[in-house]
């Protein structure tokens, strides 16, 4: 029928038409608005080999086109078989919304043994998901007689530079395989390899712990890497275990000896099993690398490779019998991080003669990891390449902020053009330096490759404001570089400890930026097991600084802080319940060191590395007394635990944790602040602190908040604040209606700001404030790292304000959340957008010609309460509607300026 007859048709006719077109559509419309249920996760990780959890938990989202879609039920399915037909454990249909972490119900599950999951959904709108794709997830094990290996070391004397020893096993396999899987661990750092190839994509394993309660081991599917004849093959380094650690020129902290732990599990088509194991049949030699040491770098000859050592075939004659090691399986544990991956490369931008005549490679990012090059000469040259973050104000390298650390590379070259990557170090670097070397320098022959834990990347931050967005590029960065296994303060001079002050100022951020929720739980487990039997919590963790090392305020509380932001980011009650006794003695610790509940003794960092101006003489010094510092970071742990007790249903403790709280708030107001609502230390730091953690009554709040703008004012408008003060100094601000004056510390560009170093050309975050000064002088060299991320907590603010994005307390994990963006600065345009476990959260604001637009995209299963910037819910639109008309929202109110909403799931755009 052709289009222009429609007008002829008679109206029974058209009628007909039409109802057959509308049978026609309805599928179709269901179709496009079907339910899914996507992203399967076990224990935070899709898909995960080698877990030894053995009460799992499940995570899917949802995804749907209508608006307003909850989950009201799901089912769950476990088998042991691909096709279901075995099952182990259904759920049947649960009414609930819970889709994050669901806990596994079924019978004890079994060591080594893949399972497959599928989950199904319904919705409120009637809709079934059917049964999602299937996941997986295979066990480790579970018990220290599931192992059968023995630890193999060398079998000679080790030569005084701690060459890398390498070890090597042949053996066959006749039967055709149905699954290959091997399990290793070290005490030092290993890469195993299968045949030539390496086994995984994981470097620096087996990760830093406290090797003296526990080792992680790693699990690898290799299946597709066996054939009948075989060989594997293990190179070891020093690592953290016995290589210099700390800033004291110590090393075999947890040991003096390097050994590894292999069984690779054969599962053949038959039902048989049999296992190639790490015992005495293993050989040993030395090869090509001669040294290699986390902060030192690697010295290597490749005259001295042995092509085919790790192949089948090779001529073993001159390798020498392996030594067994008496260490057990009691510490050992599965990996429950994301492993250290290669990430991205790097070209250099330029190739520099410096005034010294030094030949500089210039990389345009300071990163973690380390450089592969390219090299073509004759056998016996050799090279040394350096690594440095900067160059000096002459344009010179420049390495004195590496203290003690060599952070190089030797190599000796074989005959001919080779490719070369280190193997047990890494470097903090943007710049390097090649000495002693006859050949020609090819800037295309050399990479930089960043090496971090292999976290999802899961924020986005931009805005109108170039300076800003490189401000969160270098916060970003700073996370990449710093986050490497443990949360270090520094990746490049000798320390890379994981400070425990720098994680927990920096850990709201941190997870903003990254899922860092299977990296601090493996962290916390660590500091749970270094923390000292009275409860005090060691400056870093793991702890190689000595039991003494111990007890700082603000340092000491990650073991009550993270646990808690980890909770409200992810919705993760496990967390509270396995970190609860830390938690509890910490806070024990504070209280038994404390006189009438003033906790008034002992060491303390303080407001490390606050701004201290040089004619700072007139009594405003920004110094704030470490006891004050001290009493507010005891409050602000004990309402920690009164909020913890209540989510774990802990009654009477929750009560306790109430009377001590009023004490230690009543003992600050006594000891520290004057009957006019003075502090004793009249301070940006005390201020800001006093207001975040409430110390203060409701009637003295108002006017500390405007001690703290004059504090501010006073100093030109820029702040003083160290690393315990400055995450919360915004948050203070904007909780107390000074938003313009936030805005002003945030976009300031001379020193000291955010910005100064973005315009100084930092591509991460300083330690220091002044790290580079304004004439370009070096600030300390002793004690300057370029890659520190702790001034970098203001991206929480920028989040939580700028794009407005923050979860409802009430409904951790972002199961409910709010979007109140906050706008002034100039700003013309802002977009936060998260990804969380229930699908992307995206804020995005535009003010274009006074025409104000804000885009939300609110994930399926959660409700948001959206703020719009606007004094009249008739000056709102929704799509070009108004809102009080939409069937889709909830009018809320009006407060304070905005407009209160709340929607559920979909992508909406307001207009005003």
């Amino acid at each position: 029928m052709e289009i222009e007859n429609f007008k002829n048709i008679d109206p029974i006719t058209m009628k007909k038409f039409l109802l057959a077109l509308a049978i026609f559509l309805v599928p179709c419309i269901s179709l496009f608005a079907k339910l899914s249920v996507v992203q399967l996760r076990t224990e935070n990780q899709i898909n995960p080999i080698g877990m030894d959890v053995k009460v799992p938990r499940f995570t899917w989202y949802l995804e749907s086109e209508k608006r307003n879609t909850l989950q009201k039920a799901y089912e769950i399915r476990i088998s042991t078989s691909e096709n279901f037909r075995q099952m182990l454990w259904t759920s049947g249909k649960v009414e609930s919304d819970q889709s994050v972490l669901v806990e596994y119900e079924g019978s004890p599950l079994e060591s080594n043994t893949t399972y497959f999951w599928q989950v199904r959904t319904w919705d409120n709108h009637g809709q079934s998901s059917g049964w999602s794709k299937t996941g997986s997830f295979r066990t480790g094990y579970f018990d220290p007689a599931d192992w059968s290996a023995d630890w193999v070391g060398l079998g000679f004397e080790e030569d005084e530079n701690r060459s890398s020893p390498y070890f090597r096993k042949e053996f066959s396999s006749t039967k055709k395989i149905k699954s290959a899987t091997a399990y290793i661990t070290a005490r030092g750092l290993y890469q195993a390899y299968l045949n030539g190839e390496k086994i995984g994509d994981d470097y620096l394993t087996p990760g830093w712990t406290a090797y003296q309660d526990r080792i992680q081991y790693q699990v690898y599917d290799v299946t597709d890497k066996v054939k009948s004849k075989n060989a594997l093959g293990v190179v070891l380094g020093s690592g953290w275990y016995r290589g210099y650690i700390g800033f004291s020129g110590q090393k075999n902290y947890y040991g003096d000896e390097i050994s590894f732990l292999m069984e690779l599990v054969l599962e053949y088509a038959d039902g048989t099993k049999e296992r190639i194991l790490s015992d005495d049949s293993w050989t040993c030699n030395y090869g090509p690398i001669l040294s290699a040491d986390i902060y030192n770098g690697e010295i290597y000859d490749a005259r001295m490779e042995m092509a085919g050592w790790n192949k089948e075939g090779f001529n073993q004659t001159n390798w020498k019998a392996v030594q067994i090691k008496d260490y057990g399986y009691e510490s050992l544990v599965a990996t429950y991080n994301e492993p250290i991956r290669k990430q991205e490369t790097f070209k250099p931008i330029e190739m520099i003669t410096t005034p010294k005549g030094e030949k500089v490679l210039d990389f345009g990012q300071n990163l973690v990891g380390w450089v592969q090059f390219k090299v073509k000469g004759k056998s016996g040259d050799k090279f040394r390449m350096t690594h440095a973050e900067i160059l000096d104000k002459d344009g010179n390298f420049y390495t004195e902020n590496l203290r003690a650390a060599k952070a190089e590379l030797i190599y000796t070259l074989k005959e001919g053009e080779q490719t070369y990557e280190p193997h047990f170090t890494f470097f903090g670097f943007r710049y390097i330096r090649i000495d002693d070397f006859e050949g020609d320098i090819i800037p295309e022959d050399f990479t930089a490759v960043a090496l971090y834990s292999d976290m999802e990347k899961t924020g986005e931050f931009a805005s109108s404001h170039e300076l800003i967005n490189q401000l969160q590029h270098n916060i970003q960065w700073g996370q990449r570089g710093n986050f490497l296994d443990v949360p270090t303060d520094c990746p490049q001079r000798d320390e890379r400890l994981g400070w425990t002050g720098d994680a927990q100022a920096f850990s709201r951020t941190a997870a903003y930026n990254f899922n860092v929720h299977s990296f601090f739980t493996k962290w916390l487990r660590d500091l749970e097991l270094d923390q000292r039997e009275d409860g005090a919590v060691p400056f870093v963790i793991p702890n190689v600084l000595g039991k003494d090392a111990a007890g700082s305020a603000g340092w000491a509380d990650a073991a009550t802080i993270i646990p808690w932001d980890m909770y409200m980011v992810y919705g993760d009650r496990r967390i509270l319940e396995e970190q609860y006794e830390s938690m509890v003695n910490w806070v024990g610790f504070m209280e038994s060191n404390s006189k009438d509940h003033l906790w008034n003794t002992g060491f303390h960092f303080g407001d490390w590395l606050f701004y201290r101006p040089d004619d700072d003489n007139d009594g405003r010094a920004a110094v704030t007394d470490k006891y004050l510092i001290a009493q507010c970071f005891f409050a602000h742990s004990v309402q920690i635990m009164i909020h913890t007790a209540k989510v774990l249903g802990k009654e009477a403790d929750q009560k306790n944790y109430e009377a001590l709280l009023k004490n230690v708030k009543d003992a600050f107001l006594k000891e520290y602040v004057t009957p006019n609502g003075r502090l004793v230390s009249s301070t940006q730091t005390a201020y800001v602190l006093a207001l975040h953690f409430d110390m203060l009554p409701e009637s003295m709040r108002e006017d500390a908040a405007k001690r703290l703008v004059e504090n501010i004012r006073s100093y030109g408008v820029h702040l003083t604040t160290g690393f315990l003060g400055t995450p919360y100094l915004n948050h203070v601000l904007s909780r107390f209606g000074y938003d313009g004056l936030a805005f002003e510390l945030l976009l300031r560009e001379k020193y000291p700001s955010w910005l100064y170093p973005v315009t100084m050309g930092a591509t991460t975050i300083w330690e220091r404030w002044d790290g580079i000064k304004p004439n370009g002088d070096v600030q300390v060299p002793s004690m300057n790292s370029y890659n520190h991320y702790a001034y970098g907590a203001i991206g929480d603010w920028m989040y939580r304000n700028l794009a407005g994005i923050d979860t409802d307390p009430e409904h951790p994990g972002y199961k409910e959340f709010v979007v109140k963006p906050l706008l002034g600065g100039g700003f013309t345009h802002a977009k936060g957008a998260l990804d969380t476990y229930y699908g992307k959260i995206v804020s995005e604001w535009k003010l274009d010609n006074g025409q104000f637009s804000l885009e939300v995209q609110v994930p399926v299963n959660t409700r948001a309460t959206v703020y719009i910037p606007s004094t009249s819910s008739s000056t709102v639109k929704e799509n070009n509607n108004s809102i009080s008309s939409s069937q889709s929202l909830k009018i809320l109110g009006e407060e304070n300026g905005y407009v209160k909403v709340e929607i559920g799931s979909g992508i909406y755009t307001f207009t005003r």
